[in-house]
C-alpha cells in the first residue's frame, strides 16, 4: 500500500514536471525559461526513479521526490515571480536527493 502511495505522488510528479516544462517552451522568455527547464528535468527524473525503487529503498525514494519536489517548486515559483530569495532553499532540494543516491549506493 505505501509503495502506490509513493507510485501515485511520483507520476503526479513527473506531469507536473512535463507541464513545467511545456510552460517553458511556449509561455516563458528570459531566466524563467532556465529554471522551468533546469526544475522539469530533475524533478521528471527523479519522478521515474522513485517509481522504479518504490518498493526496494523506501528511504532513499522519499528522499528523491522530496528532494526534487523542493528543488523544482523554488525554481518554478521563481520563474512565475516569486522572490530570488528562494534560490537559497534550492540546494537544500539538491542535497536530499544527492542523499537519496548515497543511500542507494
Amino acid at each position: 500500500m505505501r509503495e502506490r502511495r509513493v507510485i501515485v505522488l511520483a507520476a503526479l510528479s513527473a506531469a507536473l514536471a512535463i507541464s513545467a516544462g511545456a510552460f517553458g517552451a511556449h509561455a516563458a522568455a528570459g531566466q524563467a525559461i532556465d529554471w522551468l527547464k533546469t526544475g522539469a528535468q530533475y524533478q521528471l527524473t527523479h519522478a521515474i526513479a522513485a517509481i522504479v525503487l518504490a518498493d526496494r529503498a523506501k528511504t532513499a525514494t522519499w528522499l528523491l521526490l522530496a528532494g526534487s519536489l523542493l528543488f523544482a517548486f523554488t525554481l518554478y515559483a521563481m520563474a512565475l515571480g516569486a522572490p530570488h530569495w528562494l534560490g537559497a532553499i534550492t540546494p537544500l532540494g539538491g542535497l536530499a536527493m544527492i542523499a537519496g543516491w548515497s543511500l542507494i549506493a
